[in-house]
């Protein structure tokens, strides 16, 4: 059977509870993810920031703030105010088939990978959706020879 480990992503980008909400912002658009992790020094998981999160507290398009100004307004907001630290997390050993039920039925985009409290990688949708094409293709040239 196949485990989260098989699957998860180890190159993780961190940050601390800390660091600041424009660096999140900074972090996600430059490595295009949706998802960071939140560690305490010893890479212990202690919460989740998400786009979902920052899109939730950003001052609205609509109120006409340039981008320098809101940059300011999210530099000053730590991300221990708003990150969640009630996250569902999963372990190197879970059944991929368990931690997919999980996403989908309570519609996470990832989950956190422990080995105790320590974080050692995430899993996320795009994870399946590869893991999903990749079995696709399979199939095709299996039924294909």
């Amino acid at each position: 059977m196949l485990t989260v480990g098989d699957l998860m992503t180890t190159q993780l980008f961190t940050l601390l509870s800390s660091d600041s909400l424009y660096t999140a912002r900074q972090i996600m658009e430059m490595a295009r993810v949706r998802h960071v992790p939140i560690v305490d020094g010893e890479d212990n998981f202690i919460g989740l920031i998400t786009h979902r999160d920052m899109l939730a507290v950003a001052v609205s398009e609509l109120s006409d703030i340039d981008p320098s100004t809101q940059d300011e307004l999210d530099a000053g907001i730590p991300l221990s105010e708003i990150m969640r630290t009630d996250t569902a997390t999963v372990n190197p050993e879970t059944l991929l088939r368990d931690a997919a039920q999980t996403l989908l039925e309570h519609k996470y985009g990832c989950l956190p990978v422990l080995k105790g409290r320590r974080l050692v990688g995430i899993i996320t949708e795009a994870d399946f959706l590869r893991l999903t094409i990749s079995l696709m293709d399979a199939l095709e040239e299996r039924s294909a020879g």
